[in-house]
Parts: structure tokens; sequence; C-alpha cells
């Protein structure tokens, strides 16, 4: 095990910004030995590089030790963090797979409540931004955390229009409760994952899965989602960002429930346009909880 705060618990922001930090250079792997390597409150850095492969590893997700209050976050302020377990920036050809990302056992109801709000520590398990191109997704363990995935970081960096070339294949979401992914911007294909939550849970409730936002071109198939208390589309399909800024999805054959679900008839978007432009294998829908939950996450290299 790994821990960023090994020379003692960081002291400000700026001291967890200059420890708590690894960045990563082009052309390079970095996999965990073993089923047990993990890293605890570091942030991976994949920016401005190419071909990096990050796998086998367990992330325990980065604590920010001084949150920001923003008082126009939404409709009565909220707290901001900084610091994603792995973030994706400015970068092409990024192969993340067979990890584990979690906040526990610092999860979110440990922490305190300020301002009459959580006073989150968390960002980000996975993020992908400014541009990047070709990453994908595949066999990780998103479990017990929050805004767990964003494609894209601002509905006004439209230099990302055409990128964020993303894939999701095979993931196993446990009790998160949004953004998984949310999607600006990209061009994200999601394919036999299978979610797994209740909306009534007391810490990290489902919100939604799939965040379809501003210009977002997401080609959905063969996902499965059992998701205690949803019963329609929008209660796992969802535009979370203005109601004026759209985007489009396109699904084949996910489940919610064990019922079809019925993104064209309840989920009212727009059809997505964009071509997977590559060949693959989705796993149907009915076999796809056998095929990824026993084979997602660190130390089942061997197994697919």
């Amino acid at each position: 095990m790994a821990s960023a705060d090994n020379g003692g618990a960081f002291t400000s922001t700026s001291d967890q910004a200059s420890r708590g930090k690894i960045d990563l250079p082009s052309n390079t792997t970095l996999i965990g030995m073993g089923s047990s390597a993990t890293f605890v409150n570091a942030a991976i850095n994949i920016k401005g590089v190419s071909n990096v492969i990050v796998r086998n590893l367990t992330i325990v997700n980065p604590c920010d030790v001084g949150p920001i209050w923003d008082p126009n976050d939404g409709d009565s302020g909220n707290w901001n963090s900084e610091y994603d377990g792995i973030t994706v920036d400015s970068s092409k050809n990024v192969w993340i797979d067979h990890n584990k990302f979690t906040d526990a056992p610092k999860t979110d109801d440990l922490s305190p409540i300020e301002n009459g709000k959580l006073k989150q520590c968390h960002d980000g398990a996975l993020d992908v931004k400014n541009g990047s191109d070709y990453v994908s997704v595949s066999y990780n363990v998103f479990d017990q955390h929050d805004k767990n995935n964003l494609i894209g970081s601002s509905d006004s960096k439209t230099s990302d229009d055409g990128h964020l070339t993303v894939t999701f294949h095979h993931n196993y979401f446990t009790n998160v409760t949004e953004r998984a992914p949310r999607v600006r911007f990209g061009r994200v294909h999601v394919f036999s994952n299978y979610y797994e939550g209740s909306k009534s849970r007391s810490v990290y409730p489902h919100q939604y899965s799939l965040g379809v936002a501003y210009k977002a071109q997401v080609v959905s198939e063969q996902n499965v989602f059992d998701i205690t208390g949803a019963s329609n589309c929008p209660d796992v399909v969802k535009n979370p960002g203005s109601s004026s800024k759209t985007g489009a999805i396109r699904d084949t054959g996910s489940l919610l429930n064990g019922n079809a679900l019925n993104l064209a008839s309840s989920c009212s978007f727009a059809t997505a346009t964009w071509t997977v432009p590559y060949t693959y294998s989705p796993t149907p829908a009915a076999q796809v909880k056998a095929a990824v939950v026993p084979k997602a996450g660190p130390g089942q290299l061997t197994v697919n």
C-alpha cells in the first residue's frame, strides 16, 4: 500500500497539491503487483501525454483537506473539492483497466455538516477532460462515490466538441450516486456495464447513472441497471445540466430492473448520430452481471 501522505497528514491545500499528485509521463504502464496494490489519498494525473495504461490497482479516492464553499453553487451553495482518483487531461490513448475506485474507509457520512451542507472532501473518481481522446475504461469497480466520472469539464469548453472519445465497458458501478458517466461534448460509448444501487440508501443514494448533457453523443448498449426504487428511464438517464443545453443518446438492449430501459419512449432526448469507429462484441444484457461482477477490479487480469 502506498499512501500519498506517508510524510504526515497534509497540512494545507498547497501541501496536498505538492505531495499528493502522481504525474505519469507518456509511454508508461502503472500496474499493481498481485491483488492488493493500493494508492491511498493520491491523485494520479495523466496530463498532456499519450500511451498510458493504469491497471490492477485499488485507488482510495483522495480527500481534499481544504474544500471551498461556493455560495453560488446550486440553490443554496455547496462545498467543492479538488483531486480525482485519476484525471485524464489533454491526453490520448489511455487505458484504465481492472482497478477499484472507492471512498472507503472515509465515506461521505463521516464528513461534517457546515453551512447546512455536507463538507464534501471528494471530487471525481475518474474524470476525462480538455480534449482527451481514445480513452478506454474497462472492468473497473467504482464503489461508494458521489461525483464519479465527469467527461468534459465545462459547458464553455467548446474546443471539446468532437473530442472526448471515451469507451466504458464491463465496469461495475456499485453504490455510485451520479455521473457514471456525466458527459459534455464527448462521443462516449457505454456498453455491457453493471449498475447496482438504491434510491433510498442512507450513504451514496442513487440519483442517476448516465448524464447526457450539453452536446453529448452517447451510445449505450446492453447495460444493466439494478437500482432499487427506480421505475423508468428518467430514474437512471437524465440531463444534469441546463435544460436549454441538451445532448443526444441512443440505446440498444439495456435493462432496468429486469425490464427494457425504453429510452426512446420515456426519456426525451435526441438520438445520437455518432458511429462507434471500432469493432466490438457487447455481452448481452442477460449475461452482464455474471460477466462483470466476478471479473471486474484488481486481481482479475487472467479471467477475461
